[in-house]
């Protein structure tokens, strides 16, 4: 069965859902690392697997933003809200800012701190921010408010996507669902 134009290619479905598993537990796993009292075992696999997987991360945010410039979102239905579009427009730009800003304000965080990255080490990339820790001081809260700030807009893109998928059934969650289309959409 055909894509509608409306909807994404199988691409942008594929991409945006790793993503979103990826950060449904990388999330979890960056609130729990730094929690006192977790046993140091758990904690070290805890902060190996939340650094690399953001390092992942951007890599597929260059990837998905590369695909999005040659292939644009599909239009909203006519029939949505222009509040809904603006929100949902503000919501996803905010989403894609804090999807970049996030690994490189954790990579900076990490490297001036003086901590490995242990995929980048492994396939011999140099730090590339000098050790200080004022610096990573700055960037940890960055980052801590940055958690606080794409949990929540996740949370906010979950309840619309429930809302459309679920309750309105407007043809919105079906752009982006299933992760594989049957077709060529957009």
């Amino acid at each position: 069965m055909p894509v509608p134009a409306s909807s994404y290619r199988t691409p942008a479905r594929l991409i945006h859902w790793v993503m979103a598993l990826l950060l449904l537990m990388t999330i979890p796993a960056g609130f729990i690392m730094v929690q006192e009292g977790i046993a140091r075992p758990l904690q070290d696999t805890l902060f190996i697997f939340h650094k690399n997987i953001g390092v992942v991360l951007l890599v597929l945010a260059i990837l998905r933003l590369g695909y999005r410039w040659r292939h644009p979102a599909p239009p909203l239905p006519a029939t949505m809200p222009e509040w809904q579009k603006r929100a949902a427009h503000t919501s996803h730009l905010a989403l894609y800012v804090l999807i970049f800003a996030m690994p490189v304000v954790g990579y900076v965080r990490v490297r001036a701190g003086g901590f490995p990255v242990e995929g980048l080490d492994a396939i011999g990339l140099p730090g590339l921010v000098p050790r200080s820790e004022g610096l990573a001081e700055f960037a940890k809260t960055l980052h801590f408010y940055g958690a606080i700030t794409i949990t929540t807009l996740i949370a906010i893109h979950v309840a619309a996507a429930i809302q459309h998928g679920l309750l309105r059934r407007d043809g919105v969650f079906s752009r982006m669902w299933p992760p594989v289309s049957g077709g060529t959409g957009s």
